[in-house]
């Protein structure tokens, strides 16, 4: 039952997830570049995507989410232990930024992009799978390296 109610809650989500980012033009990467150009033609509408974003999930979160014992498709809630913000954390943000802002995507609004016939963003996904890809095998061997000394 659990991974059915997981299923059912990750499914309309991501529904929602992708409708919010096509209405909201976040899944055009022109206007999200327009929106990077904080020095040049700046286009400011994007703040109100966030804020009301923000003025939804702020309360929902505080009256709904954290007051729960255990999240609706799980036993418990899966935290990070990890709290540090270490070299690998900066290098991978500052990577991800740099990817966003060469391309005026980022991975969610060009899920959402794909499905409304924009052709160029295909390759943007392939080349993030490659990357993903690639970094989690990269970092497997930094790891077993790095345990190795």
């Amino acid at each position: 039952m659990k991974n059915m109610t997981f299923a059912l809650v990750a499914a309309f989500s991501g529904v929602l997830f992708g409708i919010g980012m096509a209405i909201s033009g976040m899944a055009n990467p022109q206007k999200v570049i327009g929106f990077l150009d904080i020095f040049g033609a700046w286009d400011p509408s994007l703040l109100f995507v966030m804020g009301g974003a923000l003025a939804i999930f702020m309360p929902s979160y505080r009256w709904l989410i954290k007051p729960r014992k255990a999240p609706v498709s799980s036993e418990r809630f899966s935290l990070p232990n990890n709290q540090q913000i270490d070299r690998r954390l900066i290098l991978g943000a500052a990577i991800f930024g740099l990817g966003w802002g060469l391309a005026g995507i980022c991975p969610g609004p060009a899920l959402a992009s794909l499905t409304m016939g924009n052709s160029d963003v295909w390759i943007f996904v392939i080349a993030m799978v490659v990357g993903l890809t690639s970094s989690h095998r990269v970092l497997l061997v930094l790891d077993s390296l790095r345990s190795q000394r």
